[in-house]
């Protein structure tokens, strides 16, 4: 079985909405406006694309990243791997940025029974609470930034489910106030 990754940069207050800039939200950018950049705090970053083997995106962020990341020389590796989307409305994928649409929870649920490594899902703040409802993550991989921004799209959803218990296998505090905390869901 592969193991589900959900990776987010995300505020004290759960916002995972425009951390890079993103239109649409009132503090678009958080991550990066108001908090002095330390390329130690990223180095999650490196070590994820290193151990990812597939990308997994709901459709608005693999439309946002489509026309970006593969331009983008410090993403080499997340551009040579296989990504899938995950869209009931997507007609067909990006050419510039090939990836396989899958429509439902159920095949998103048929991929991780396939041999291969971990499938890494990025920002596709609506996908990681579907998949957290359905228990289909194993790993969280968070970036928590110093900020509270009061709204925005949050990483868990308000449904009404069991108690869902995490094992901190990793953890770090930079000196810009970021930490690091790697999250295994336990089952």
């Amino acid at each position: 079985m592969r193991q589900l990754i959900v990776t987010e940069f995300i505020s004290i207050d759960g916002v995972v909405e425009a951390p890079g800039g993103e239109r649409g939200h009132r503090s678009a950018g958080w991550t990066f406006k108001d908090i002095e950049f330390d390329p130690d705090s990223y180095e999650l970053k490196a070590s994820e694309q290193e151990e990812t083997t597939a990308l997994l995106l709901g459709r608005t962020s693999y439309e946002a990243f489509a026309p970006v990341w593969p331009t983008m020389a410090e993403f080499a590796e997340y551009n040579a791997m296989p990504r899938y989307v995950v869209s009931t409305t997507l007609e067909g994928d990006d050419p510039r940025w090939p990836a396989t649409v899958l429509r439902s929870l159920d095949d998103v649920a048929a991929l991780k029974r396939t041999e291969g490594g971990p499938i890494a899902v990025h920002g596709s703040a609506s996908l990681a609470r579907s998949l957290a409802d359905a228990d289909l993550v194993d790993r969280y991989h968070l970036l928590v930034f110093p900020v509270l921004l009061g709204a925005g799209k949050r990483l868990f959803s308000e449904t009404d489910r069991d108690k869902t218990m995490l094992r901190l296998v990793d953890s770090a505090s930079y000196p810009n106030g970021i930490q690091k905390q790697v999250l295994e869901v336990v089952r």
